[in-house]
């Protein structure tokens, strides 16, 4: 229900501030405005999101067939089923989703976004089996989700890649700020959403898990931090794709050894990158557009100004709001967060502190709102539950962690 009044809310309030508009300056400008970006923005969905996607889950969710028929799936599975078993108290031990999660959650945490995509849309469905109630979003579906769209990376490389495009002294000097940020953001979510399901994570194995990823990140952030900017995206580039290779050339390489029909297990498994990709594409469309009609009207301008003024009247110190219209696009957008951070960059320079600070904010969480409607729509998922204010609630924790961290390293 919570996307439904949010589909519903953007297309009004756009249509509302356009004909407000029209009665008190004459203005007719914002209805063409939000027309034209309404049909860019459906055509974008389509063309520019939905269809290139088709062919990489076409291709990976063919590859992960041929892990679940070679066995490996389910290897991964058992290896961390003891900790994803007191996350996940509903997904068995042994089944595929826990080995198609980690998969997601590594390949977001290298900064694979075109492999997550397909392991993370698998994995909702492996999740869409074990759910009794098809329409609504059950807890694991939920838990997963919700970490999903925390973003955590350990190298934001995109960032440290535009930052030296537009002339930054030391274009990498944001990226520990960025992955303490995002990190912050997951053990928040993953908090937010155990206290909501009622899950116990003051145990053993979770506290062992959690601590063991603390330090590594930690062991990780303090390598890379000695290093000059080149390394870190050699690091960076030749970690990320050789993995990714890795495990391409692995399952392939054991399915042959366990005598599995690759190619056929490959085919039987892509057919499946299709279906799925033309499935998301009524939701794409519907939350896409909306959220465009949004911006076009002006709204976020509105309440941009609205909050800079509310937190002058404070009298706190106020450096950080001229960032603000990032955090706030980051849930609705990842590409209009991006054009909002590098032009903030260009008007603050990318060493000043609103430069650094909009790249942390980017850094450090994911597009929620798209998030839900990619992987809810691709299982028929109506009912979101809660899924939509937790998400939220950990990415205003995130913006929080962000203006901390932001006045900690760079003000």
């Amino acid at each position: 229900m919570a996307l439904n009044y949010i589909f519903v809310a953007f297309f009004v309030i756009a249509f509302l501030i356009a004909f407000l508009q029209f009665i008190f300056t004459g203005d007719v400008q914002t209805f063409k405005a939000i027309t034209e970006g309404m049909l860019k923005m459906a055509e974008t969905a389509v063309m520019d999101i939905a269809l290139p996607l088709t062919g990489v889950m076409t291709f990976f969710l063919g590859i992960l067939n041929v892990g679940e028929k070679a066995g490996i799936i389910q290897v991964i599975a058992r290896l961390i089923g003891p900790f994803f078993n007191k996350l996940f108290p509903e997904v068995p031990k042994d089944h595929p989703a826990n080995g198609q999660m980690i998969m997601n959650f590594s390949a977001n945490f290298l900064g694979l976004d075109n492999a997550a995509t397909p392991f993370g849309l698998k994995a909702m469905q492996s999740l869409q089996e074990l759910n009794p109630s098809k329409d609504t979003a059950s807890n694991a579906q939920i838990m997963f989700l919700v970490l999903h769209t925390s973003g955590l990376q350990i190298i934001p490389l995109s960032i440290i890649a535009q930052r030296a495009i537009l002339g930054a002294e030391s274009p990498s000097d944001v990226f520990i700020p960025c992955v303490v940020g995002t990190y912050v953001t997951t053990v928040v979510s993953m908090i937010i959403t155990a206290t909501w399901q009622k899950i116990n994570l003051f145990n053993r194995t979770v506290m062992l898990g959690l601590g063991s990823v603390t330090a590594m990140i930690a062991i990780v952030l303090w390598y890379l931090s000695g290093l000059p900017k080149e390394q870190i995206e050699t690091i960076s580039v030749l970690a990320g794709n050789s993995v990714l290779l890795f495990v391409v050339a692995g399952f392939l390489g054991w399915g042959m050894f366990k005598k599995v029909n690759v190619f056929e297990a490959f085919i039987e498994g892509a057919k499946g990158g299709f279906t799925t990709s033309v499935t998301i594409i009524p939701y794409l469309v519907g939350l896409l557009v909306a959220i465009s009609a949004f911006r076009s009207c002006g709204a976020m301008d509105y309440l941009i100004d609205g909050l800079k003024w509310g937190f002058a009247a404070t009298g706190v110190n106020t450096d950080f709001t001229d960032a603000l219209p990032v955090a706030l696009m980051k849930p609705l957008s990842g590409s209009g967060a991006r054009a909002l951070m590098i032009d903030a960059m260009k008007q603050f320079g990318p060493d000043s502190f609103v430069g650094r600070l909009v790249c942390i904010f980017n850094g450090s969480a994911d597009t929620t709102l798209y998030i839900v409607a990619l992987y809810f729509g691709s299982v028929g998922i109506k009912n979101t539950r809660y899924a939509i204010v937790a998400g939220l609630i950990a990415d205003l924790i995130g913006v929080v962690a962000g203006i901390w961290l932001g006045y900690l390293f760079f003000h």
